[in-house]
């Protein structure tokens, strides 16, 4: 037991050295309340604006001739990073998918002029948006990996992407991806309703089962390191009232993420790459709503996507969130015509 704990406090040392932070926690209430949270956490503004895609719309990998193509079969609202990639997002079906930083990925190699198919790294969440409607549906085929995920470098920094995806379904089905030494490594259960950062999900299980044995009620680890935040989000998220009314779960949901999220302005000479939060979204996957609020506006916001036109021919849509747009409550008549972003690739 000496042993194991040593190795869950050296993990969780290491954890400072890390890069880019965030938390994503879902909500499983009665009668098929299902609510996934994200907060967003990034050293430097992220400049995010939101997305409505509809169905129909012809996309491909963005890595070369060997660029996977698709169709997308579902309409999703989605949170850009530059306009240049998907982060976060929910489709008709209630399907989301969260990226979060992991700086222990490693992809496998892609060669341009081999024979398996490539899709960048920024099109990874819309990928799986577009295409299922499920987990189950998502897990079944990512696991054939009949394409590479590549990852390259944040334009303009020396920073290379690494990240881990998680998708959950209206049906409360959860699963986690990951590159761990060139392999995708999918954890699918509906019971991993937390994920954070780095270490790899396995550990962050170990150190979620330690923590278990110490009530919160008497205490909780509360830096902003991710195995903290794993460990209170694991907590609160079970903790605050299992209902089905939608006010009230939505706001302790909101309350969960807040709480688990990372102060503006917070930096660390120590901890250099510990990161403010820079947004959060709630999506409401039994309704089809999604919750967004950024920390430099004052006011929460939200999209319901069953009153957009989602059929294929649609136009695509398009909040602009730049210079501090403040928008408050029901805000799908603010979004304007505009043409989808193209994913960075290779």
């Amino acid at each position: 037991m000496k042993k194991v704990f040593a190795s869950l406090l050296t993990a969780c040392a290491l954890l400072g050295a890390q890069a880019w932070a965030c938390t994503r926690v879902v909500y499983k209430g009665p009668n098929g309340n299902i609510i996934t949270a994200r907060s967003m956490d990034w050293k430097d503004d992220i400049a995010a604006n939101l997305w409505v895609f509809p169905r129909g719309l012809e996309r491909n990998g963005e890595v070369g001739a060997q660029s996977v193509k698709w169709k997308s079969k579902y309409g999703s609202v989605i949170a850009s990073a530059w306009d240049i990639a998907t982060t976060d997002g929910m489709n008709e079906k209630g399907l989301v998918a969260n990226v979060l930083w992991l700086v222990e990925s490693q992809y496998a190699e892609y060669n341009p002029t081999g024979s398996k198919q490539g899709l960048t790294i920024s099109a990874w969440a819309q990928y799986v948006l577009d295409n299922y409607a499920t987990v189950q549906e998502a897990v079944l085929d990512l696991g054939k990996e009949s394409f590479v995920v590549v990852s390259d470098y944040i334009p303009g920094t020396q920073k290379f992407t690494t990240l881990h995806l998680s998708i959950s379904d209206a049906r409360g089905d959860n699963a986690i991806l990951e590159y761990i030494n060139g392999k995708l490594v999918i954890h699918h259960s509906p019971t991993y309703t937390v994920m954070t950062n780095s270490p790899i999900f396995e550990e962050q299980l170990a150190l979620n089962k330690y923590w278990k044995g110490i009530p919160g009620t008497v205490m909780l680890p509360g830096t902003n390191r991710a195995a903290d935040r794993f460990v209170r989000a694991s907590y609160y998220i079970n903790a605050i009232p299992q209902t089905e009314d939608t006010r009230t779960s939505v706001a302790s949901v909101f309350s969960v993420i807040r709480n688990c999220s990372v102060p503006f302005g917070i930096s660390s000479e120590t901890e250099p790459n510990i990161s403010s939060t820079r947004w959060r979204s709630v999506a409401d996957q039994r309704n089809k709503v999604y919750y967004f609020e950024t920390v430099l506006t004052p006011n929460t916001f939200w999209v319901d996507l069953k009153k957009f036109n989602l059929a294929e021919g649609s136009k695509t849509m398009m909040l602009d969130l730049k210079e501090f747009s403040t928008f408050n409550g029901l805000s799908n008549a603010n979004f304007k015509a505009a043409k989808p972003f193209q994913f960075v690739g290779i």
